[in-house]
């Protein structure tokens, strides 16, 4: 048996060994252009060392250049601890973006006088339902409607003077432009330091200039919140008070039924959005239901 397969190995090596002539031939006149000696053994060899040396540049190809970064779950281990380090970047950029934009949020809240707004993430039993108030003695409410009353006759003392003349028109004879148009909730009560008209009206409604004017103020106090005060001809000054946002700046020129504020909820001495609105005449407050109508 050992015989047999020792003289089929040496037939198949007299076979691999067995010399071949590869000629090469012009086809039109077979003239020899080329002859070589070739066996089974050294195709063999030739094919196999063509093989091995492919696989070794793919190898080379994957280990020493980037090519190897497009290979999946291989990669330079350096390389992915950069890209941990940018994620982590990102990660704290967008954190302390996210966490910038709510303090921007919050001051422009404050500023335009919504400063009531609830945010969404608050749970829901601290809603707008709930009150949260400070509880103010009766001396302490009195001097601050004695400290504003003083503020805006200052006001009217220093804007006397401005388009007057000796031919200033009666109340009667002007046309005032309703502010906007809602329910009187408050009317006018001087006796008791109430020096306007309070008129409900739809959150988000506009508030309109009742005559052509300059703007004399347009700030926000902790009583009357966002404020805004307009000096009229004929020796007239309006206020609107307690607006959610004011459209209007000190020193602009508005005209009558011109957009100036926003109907809200701001300042101390409110419960509710509402507009009050008061009329000054020469210098003394007057009932602006006489001349104005809502």
């Amino acid at each position: 048996m050992e015989e047999e397969k020792q003289s089929k190995f040496q037939n198949w090596l007299e076979k691999v060994k067995h010399p071949y002539r590869l000629v090469v031939m012009n086809n039109d006149t077979f003239e020899e252009v080329g002859s070589y000696k070739l066996t089974l053994l050294n195709i063999y060899i030739m094919l196999s060392t063509i093989v091995v040396l492919v696989a070794i540049c793919v190898v080379a190809a994957i280990v020493f250049t980037p090519a190897k970064q497009y290979i999946p779950g291989y990669g330079d281990v350096s390389a992915q601890a950069e890209m941990q380090k940018i994620y982590a970047s990102l990660d704290s950029i967008e954190y302390y973006a996210n966490a910038t934009d709510e303090y921007t949020k919050s001051v422009q809240r404050v500023l335009t006088g919504n400063a009531q707004d609830v945010p969404a993430d608050i749970p829901a039993d601290l809603t707008d339902d709930t009150e949260y108030s400070i509880e103010v003695s009766e001396e302490e409410m009195a001097l601050r409607e004695e400290i504003e009353l003083e503020k805006l006759n200052e006001k009217n003392r220093t804007t006397t003077n401005v388009n007057t003349s000796p031919s200033d028109k009666p109340l009667e004879q002007l046309y005032f432009t309703s502010p906007l148009s809602g329910e009187i909730s408050d009317g006018f009560m001087p006796d008791k330091k109430h020096y306007g008209i309070d008129i409900v009206a739809p959150k988000g409604t506009p508030i309109k200039s009742v005559l052509d004017g300059f703007v004399i103020m347009s700030d926000w106090t902790r009583e009357t919140g966002n404020t805004i005060g307009i000096q009229h001809a004929n020796n007239t000054i309006t206020f609107y008070k307690h607006n959610s946002t004011l459209l209007k700046k000190t020193g602009e020129l508005v005209k009558a039924g011109e957009a100036i504020a926003v109907i809200g909820n701001t300042g101390d001495l409110t419960d509710g959005p509402h507009l009050h609105f008061e009329l000054w005449y020469k210098g003394q407050p007057v009932d602006p239901g006489e001349y104005v109508r809502f």
